[in-house]
């Protein structure tokens, strides 16, 4: 399974962070990495884990004041980008762009989608990855997994319509241990989190019960 924790804005200490995300990592055969804001990224690379960014644009080397090129994020340390965030969406145009930019970068990408009409167009931009993330249940602690798991089984099955390699993730309210096995039982290849473990007082306690099940 892999687990992408998303930092967002949150006020909590993104080296901590990185640092559970490392130790933690080296005990599981889970996959586990983190996305900090992009100011962040160089110094969150530097402690050893897998680091991710939480947005990339649809833009060249050029003139693009105060956009995220994809190029500056991979030389900053990062392996790999969201896309599409329920919290940065994006036209379906620029999604295509974004996606093509990261591969240029040699950048992962994650895109991100509300519902699993949703996860068939974007499975079909080729992206690594999809991650269905019902918006209503982002931060609630709440998984969808639980609320909604028919919405995990039909982003499985839509995206494998489009393209059998594109991995499914499953995001929003994604806190234990057993919601990572839920979700994993459902067809999902791993989840996307955030609070759970930002907002965490121990992050590294939090990503062990993430894991322990597996």
């Amino acid at each position: 399974m892999f687990v992408l924790v998303n930092l967002k804005t949150y006020p909590c200490d993104p080296i901590a962070v990185a640092e559970a995300v490392r130790d933690v990592d080296e005990t599981t055969d889970a996959r586990l990495a983190v996305a900090p804001q992009a100011a962040q990224l160089e110094r969150v690379a530097e402690t050893g884990a897998e680091t991710w960014a939480q947005h990339v644009d649809s833009i060249e080397h050029g003139s693009n004041t105060g956009h995220t090129l994809a190029e500056s994020v991979a030389d900053a340390g990062a392996v790999g980008t969201l896309i599409n965030h329920s919290e940065r969406r994006l036209k379906l145009a620029d999604i295509d762009g974004a996606v093509r930019a990261a591969q240029r970068a040699d950048l992962e990408t994650v895109v991100c989608a509300n519902n699993p009409s949703q996860i068939g167009a974007a499975a079909a931009l080729g992206p690594d990855a999809v991650a269905v993330e019902p918006p209503a249940l982002i931060g609630t602690g709440t998984p969808v997994s639980q609320a909604d798991p028919d919405i995990v089984e039909d982003a499985v099955d839509a995206a494998a319509a489009v393209d059998a390699d594109v991995s499914v993730l499953c995001g929003a309210g994604i806190s234990t241990g057993d919601d990572v096995v839920a979700a994993g039982d459902l067809g999902a290849e791993g989840v996307l989190l955030a609070s759970g473990v930002a907002k965490a007082d121990d992050p590294k306690a939090a990503l062990e019960d993430l894991v322990d099940p597996l």
